[in-house]
């Protein structure tokens, strides 16, 4: 039997890098006094603030942003592989990447992954969100190799577009890992099950760290980082509060799940309506 304890780190970003590194940081070490030799944090998990001015304002090229060589260094220090769930990335033309990044114990970068999905909504209650205004979405699926097992790269709004998600497991994948900073009306209606339904349709293991609480300008998120296991049972939910959940994950339920429901064996090609 292959164990991995994996661990989710919920936080409360604000406007401001160092302060949210810091306390991430905090939070990291704690996972790791919980045995956690996999541990991940949300999307957005150095920096959350309202208006594009104000996220160009802030960001930086990889080769120059402050968050990379701390969670390098919390990796190194650690022992543990870190999943930073993303930071705002800013590139050549003036837009920004929403970039995740797998780091390796001794503090490599072993993947990257640009969200793939923008967030361009209008909800209930008069939030608006036009994330493609400020972000350059990706196109690559990214699947990355641990000691463990392999890992999908998603980040939050890919949780809705199941297509991904069945790639990753096809391509591999035995953990799905979904970093989110997910609004406060769609996680209560939607954040679970979807999660769920992720993780049951593909027979994989899913890691949804989260953001939580008020941020920058009154925005809410929602918390409830989960961990769920391949059959669809809640392993772990981090409720509204900051802090760390952990999990035990038995990665021969992998192939159990799928060798019950070989589903990802049956596609078959079919013509459009």
């Amino acid at each position: 039997m292959t164990t991995l304890r994996a661990a989710c780190v919920q936080v409360n970003a604000g406007p401001e890098i160092g302060p949210n590194l810091e306390a991430a940081g905090t939070l990291v070490r704690r996972a790791r006094d919980a045995g956690a030799e996999l541990i991940t944090l949300p999307e957005n998990v150095s920096l959350i603030v309202q208006g594009r001015e104000n996220v160009l304002a802030r960001v930086k090229p990889e080769a120059e942003h402050p968050a990379i060589p701390v969670f390098a260094g919390l990796a190194r220090e650690t022992g543990a592989w870190i999943l930073a769930g993303s930071l705002g990335i800013l590139l050549e033309e003036g837009r920004v990447a929403n970039r995740s990044y797998l780091f390796g114990a001794d503090g490599s970068i072993v993947a990257r992954y640009d969200k793939i999905h923008m967030f361009d909504v209008d909800l209930k209650g008069g939030e608006r969100y036009r994330e493609s205004a400020t972000f350059r979405p990706g196109d690559r699926a990214v699947v990355a190799d641990t000691p463990w097992a392999r890992v999908g790269m998603t980040v939050c709004y890919d949780l809705r577009f199941p297509q991904l998600y069945r790639a990753l497991a096809r391509a591999g994948a035995d953990i799905l890992t979904v970093p989110a900073a997910f609004t406060v009306p769609t996680g209560r209606a939607h954040w679970h099950v979807l999660l769920r339904a992720r993780a049951i349709e593909t027979g994989c293991f899913v890691l949804a760290p989260a953001q939580t609480g008020t941020h920058d300008q009154g925005r809410l998120t929602y918390g409830h980082s989960l961990i769920v296991a391949p059959w669809g049972e809640v392993l772990a939910d981090g409720g509204e509060e900051v802090g760390v959940v952990t999990a035990d994950l038995d990665l021969d339920l992998v192939a159990e799940a799928r060798g019950m429901v070989p589903a990802l064996t049956h596609d078959r090609a079919f013509e459009g309506p």
